[in-house]
This record gives C-alpha cells, structure tokens and sequence, in this order.
C-alpha cells in the first residue's frame, strides 16, 4: 500500500493531466487545494485583501493558460508558487514609484490566511510595499537576498536593508 503522502501525490499527478487535457472540474480540485495558500502569498505580498484578491484570479487564469506548459519536472506546488511570486511582483512593479515607498494607510483590516501568522499578517499591510515584499520572501517564503535582489531588481545589499527595516518596524510595532 502506497503511503499516504505518495498517495495524494499520485491523485494530484492525475488531477493535473487531466486538466491539462481540459477538464474544468479536475481544474477545480487543484484549485480548491491551492487557492488558500496562493491569497496568503497574495496578501503578504500586496498588502491588500481586495488586490490579493484579484491577484488569486489572475495567476488562477495563467495556471489554465500555462498548465500545458507544466512538465511535472518540480512540484506543482512549487511551479504555481513561482508563477504566483512572478505575477504579484509584476504587477507590483506597475504601481506607482511613491505607493513602493508609503505604507498602506487606510487599509481595511485583512483577514488572515490560515497559518500560525495571524498576529504578523495584521501587521504586513502597515510596512512600506517594497520592505513587506523583501520580509515575506526572505522571512516567510525562504529566498536568500540574492534571489530576491534579482526577483525585485535590487542589490542584495539593498535586500538586506529592507529586511533588517522590516524586523525593526514590526518590533516597533509590537511594542
């Protein structure tokens, strides 16, 4: 009998080929699996629950477009989080020079994800986008600061700056 996570492996395998060949309905299963922790990454990343959002529905709309393109090479889980990073990021390079700099002030009040980070989720939104962006890679989401520095068109340098600025503004925060 096969263990139960190379079970639920070998059922996601399937889900996936099927939709790749176009079925909708095994399409809604991988969603249904994924869709909570893609808004997480969303909403960590954007700082807003209604751009998060909206950003779940678009990278949910490349995943159909892409998925013929998806090779079972990695994790689909890995592949989705990487499409989902590139899509938040860019958009985020859209926005204003001055909305990377400011943090969100009048924000609604985002709901969690379901993860041990209530507390710090509430706080995310208040740090300035490009700081928030660089905590939840390196501290969240694991990227060194080279990754990130290339991610986000920093030095790694710069990277660093902004994640010693976040740990500094959260801990004045939680004071």
């Amino acid at each position: 009998m096969l263990a139960e996570p190379d079970r639920n492996n070998e059922i996601e395998q399937a889900e996936l080929r099927r939709a790749q060949s176009g079925d909708r309905n095994a399409f809604a299963r991988l969603y249904q699996r994924h869709h909570q922790r893609t808004y997480a990454l969303c909403l960590r990343l954007m700082g807003n629950p209604a751009k998060a959002e909206d950003a779940v529905q678009e990278v949910y709309i490349r995943v159909w477009q892409k998925l013929p393109q998806f090779r079972f090479e990695a994790a689909f889980a890995t592949w989705l989080h990487r499409l989902t990073v590139n899509l938040v990021l860019n958009e985020l390079q859209r926005q204003p020079w001055w909305q990377k700099i400011l943090p969100l002030e009048g924000q609604e009040e985002p709901a969690a994800p379901d993860s041990g980070l209530e507390g710090l989720d509430r706080l995310l939104p208040r740090l300035p986008t490009r700081t928030r962006q660089v905590f939840v890679l390196y501290a969240i989401e694991g990227y060194r600061h080279d990754e990130i520095a290339t991610l986000l068109n920093i030095r790694p340098g710069t990277s660093k700056a902004q994640y010693h600025r976040a740990r500094e503004m959260l801990k004045e925060m939680l004071s």
